[in-house]
């Protein structure tokens, strides 16, 4: 989740070979629809993203679940007056700030079956009421699944944050505000910080 695929991209794609399904939300779904030729709205997008975003398409086939439906308004906003669409039937000038109530039970579906889950980036605007159901809801499966088991890592600040704010951060296997450090280390890269923590190799 998240608000943009710049951050994440090429992490996604070294994550492909690593993982069973990747979950995407938050705004930078938005690329991935306009990748598929969707209309987009007003929404945040970003354009230049999406020829890499059709190769992560193409390469993940159905590892890669994205939203089938959204919550979208004129504005995002604490008071905005919201409706949920299928993502077929976003509107010129709509906004999507979250995701719709058939992605969370496909999602929270995903979740369910995991053995290992790795959340970094919100569904949504979750900080506004209006647009905070997917991301809570996610927040909620993700605990459920760590409950029954799985090892469940919470990466970076707003996903901390959702987790506390749902009140399941005590349910978590690990809690880390270190986001894009904790997708870089999953998807192999050498973080400087290990590696001067990690033993010299004999000369």
């Amino acid at each position: 989740g998240g608000a943009k695929v710049s951050d994440k991209i090429e992490v996604l794609d070294a994550l492909l070979d690593r993982v069973g399904a990747i979950i995407i939300g938050g705004a930078m779904a938005n690329t991935f629809f306009l990748a598929l030729g969707l209309e987009t709205g007003d929404s945040l997008v970003e354009p230049d993203r999406v020829d890499m975003a059709k190769e992560l398409l193409d390469r993940a086939g159905d590892r890669l679940l994205l939203p089938v439906d959204c919550v979208v308004a004129d504005r995002i906003a604490a008071d905005a007056r919201t409706r949920v669409v299928s993502r077929t039937a976003v509107q010129p000038g709509d906004r999507i700030g979250d995701v719709g109530p058939d992605t969370v039970r496909l999602y929270t579906d995903e979740v369910a079956g995991a053995r290992t889950l790795v959340w970094n980036g919100p569904m949504g605007v979750f900080e506004m009421e209006p647009f905070a159901a997917g991301t809570l809801a996610l927040a909620e499966a993700v605990a459920r699944a760590a409950d029954q088991g799985a090892l469940a890592v919470i990466g970076g600040g707003d996903s901390a944050l959702a987790a506390e704010v749902a009140g399941v951060s005590e349910r978590m296997t690990h809690v880390s505000t270190g986001g894009g450090a904790s997708l870089e280390l999953l998807a192999g890269a050498a973080l400087p910080g290990v590696e001067a923590l990690s033993p010299a190799e004999a000369s």
